[in-house]
């Protein structure tokens, strides 16, 4: 499935590997050896023995157990706990390729300003392109000055590398999103704090989505709902507005969508304050650019 390794048993890596995993003890212990820096597995409330056999088939790897599903905010803890200048995520399908992760540090090592790189994601056993690296590929924002590589302002999260002190700052993952593009609302704080995020295709991740990954409806649902969620925290009223629309027009998903958006808004509206100008006109150029490559048939 994968280069056989060992985790690393010190922490001479600059880049330590986070994995939060919940009830696929399979498909971890077979992912898990292919990891050559230091592991934290944040073991998400498990109730399959995943842990235990973890700590006894890799002894390396820091296991971390959670007593409740924590969703994506369970890999603030393994940031928290990194000692690390630079974190990559994984999760229990997926892996880096082998001289991936010492190829990011170096380039995050001369890119003071670069908070997050993403990497290209190379699906299943025939490496078949993720569609989201065409997108980021293509992104139509323009790099600042002596910046590196293609701007984005989203990434998967088993596909990025962070720096760490950029992370904490920004506060990880959402805990009112929990679960499902939540990526987005990092990318914006980090981005909002100033940092750079870029597309790195020299940096490959392979993912084999597990056969356990849910129904497809039940992914679109939180996508939906998180999407709203998210645009509430950061965005401006009419993109919310728009963000509502859009949920209701997916017909009874996107209404379910928006109905369990209900009762997380309390807490969005806490967490309420908009991204700043500058930034808002860069995600309004990236969103255009979307919606013509929608309406020209071109896949996303």
């Amino acid at each position: 499935m994968c280069p056989e390794q060992v985790p690393a048993t010190n922490h001479e890596s600059p880049v330590t590997v986070v994995v939060a995993s919940r009830n696929r003890r399979s498909e971890l212990l077979q992912t898990l050896g292919c990891h050559a820096a230091p592991v934290i597995l944040i073991d998400n409330g498990s109730a399959d023995g995943t842990a235990d056999a973890v700590e006894q088939a890799y002894p390396a790897v820091r296991v971390v157990r959670l007593s409740s599903n924590q969703g994506a905010p369970a890999r603030n803890l393994g940031v928290a706990l990194a000692t690390t200048p630079y974190v990559a995520f994984a999760d229990d399908d997926s892996w880096w390729e082998p001289g991936a992760l010492e190829a990011a540090a170096e380039i995050l090592d001369k890119q003071p300003t670069l908070g997050l790189l993403a990497a290209r994601i190379l699906l299943g056993q025939e490496n078949t392109s993720d569609p989201l690296n065409d997108l980021m590929a293509d992104s139509p924002l323009q790099p600042d000055p002596g910046g590196y590589g293609k701007p984005i302002l989203g990434f998967a999260a088993c596909a990025a590398v962070v720096r760490r002190d950029a992370f904490l700052v920004a506060q990880g993952f959402d805990p009112v999103v929990f679960f499902g593009g939540e990526e987005e609302r990092l990318a914006l704080d980090l981005a909002a704090a100033g940092w750079e995020l870029c597309y790195a295709p020299e940096l490959v991740v392979h993912h084999h989505p597990s056969p356990s990954r849910g129904k497809p409806q039940d992914r679109e649902l939180l996508i939906l709902r998180n999407r709203l969620l998210t645009a509430t925290m950061r965005r401006p009223w009419p993109v919310v507005l728009r963000e509502a629309w859009r949920a209701v027009r997916h017909g009874s998903v996107g209404l379910r969508a928006t109905l369990t958006a209900v009762p997380r808004l309390p807490a969005a509206l806490a967490a309420r304050h908009r991204v700043p100008t500058s930034l808002e006109q860069r995600l309004s150029i990236l969103e255009a650019s979307q919606t013509d490559r929608a309406a020209s048939g071109v896949s996303r």
